[in-house]
């Protein structure tokens, strides 16, 4: 059973816990950490998807963000996203090696399984630089089929006009973009 932090609309902890399930089944506002990975390759920035586990119990066979995930209770942002793209992708870093992208709150009303699914997020969205290749991720199979690199315009473009199977949010995509176009612009100067 994994437990979870209520929050508040700045995603600041209430002091109640609920189990995840329940927060799904009932739209209790709880945290997440997102980490979107990019490199530059052919003089254009890619994204990493990952595209999730047919058994996933929300968007089976999606492609989604690098990596994601609830922050367990008593966790904090930064350590649940370290924790994550450790299991997830095999990828070792450290808070240092994070940059912020922002923070944003989005909910969601569904059915999966024949199940309602009403997910209520405040989440800090991070990118971090990796230069490997799909194949060097060490991938964890239970939570993700395969992972693929894509140009960032391509895919703003994709999730844009609904051409890939995704359940990616564009407000968030662009916040990316905006992110690391700072840092790529410092980086050149």
């Amino acid at each position: 059973m994994e437990w979870l932090d209520v929050v508040d609309e700045n995603g600041e902890p209430t002091g109640e816990v609920v189990e995840r399930e329940c927060a799904h089944r009932e739209g209790i506002a709880h945290r997440t950490s997102h980490v979107w990975l990019y490199r530059i390759k052919d003089g254009k920035v890619q994204l990493l998807l990952q595209k999730r586990s047919e058994h996933k119990d929300s968007f089976p066979g999606c492609y989604d963000i690098s990596s994601a995930g609830h922050i367990p209770a008593g966790d904090g942002y930064l350590e649940s996203a370290i924790r994550e793209l450790k299991e997830e992708l095999g990828v070792d870093a450290n808070m240092d090696s994070l940059f912020p992208a922002g923070k944003r709150s989005f909910s969601y009303e569904g059915d999966f399984y024949g199940k309602p699914f009403r997910d209520c997020q405040v989440t800090r969205v991070y990118v971090l630089n990796d230069e490997r290749e799909e194949d060097q991720f060490k991938i964890q199979e239970e939570e993700l089929s395969e992972v693929l690199w894509m140009d960032m315009e391509e895919l703003i473009r994709a999730v844009r006009n609904c051409t890939l199977p995704n359940c990616i949010y564009e407000e968030e995509l662009e916040m990316v973009e905006k992110t690391l176009y700072n840092i790529l612009i410092k980086d050149s100067e």
